[in-house]
């Protein structure tokens, strides 16, 4: 009698004998579709977590040069322990992979502190005063330049002494 008042709705395909095959391939795609949304929507869920999980950026100093980057911590981890807990900037960080790669024997931690040791001269020096930074090189150029004649000089004169008794 309840039945009657209310009947079921209409099933979006007719049920027979014969579209049972067609009825059970709508099926298969009606659940790989599905399953296909349930897949992009946890995909989007990964991706909203990893998204998430991005670190707030803050500021470091490299203990070469001075220079200040943003970099995430993650990041100014990995190169602190490459470093020997130094956090480096890259061209700092170029160089003294150069210097450890050209010379095995040398040490990270002795390549960083001669790189170091480099920038602070510079630093006191070079950028403080330009003028006076080019005069004591062209100095310390005119110093070997008289040194190699002085060297050069001194080999002719034993050798003309040598050769003649």
């Amino acid at each position: 009698m309840l039945l009657a008042l209310y009947p079921t709705p209409p099933l979006p395909f007719p049920i027979t004998r014969i579209g049972s095959e067609q009825n059970q391939q709508k099926l298969r795609n009606a659940v790989s579709d599905v399953s296909k949304e349930i897949g992009r929507y946890y995909n989007e869920l990964e991706l909203e977590k990893k998204l998430g999980a991005i670190e707030e950026v803050e500021q470091a100093e490299c203990q070469c040069c001075g220079m200040k980057e943003d970099c995430t911590t993650v990041y100014i981890t990995e190169v602190q322990e490459c470093y020997c807990g130094k956090w480096v900037c890259g061209l700092c960080s170029e160089v003294v992979k150069e210097r450890v790669g050209r010379s095995p024997k040398v040490a990270m931690q002795d390549a960083l502190n001669s790189h170091r040791d480099f920038c602070q001269e510079y630093n006191a020096t070079t950028r403080l005063n330009p003028q006076l930074s080019l005069t004591l090189s062209m100095r310390e150029i005119a110093k070997r330049s008289l040194e190699n004649r002085k060297s050069v000089l001194s080999i002719t004169k034993l050798s003309r002494a040598i050769s003649y008794p």
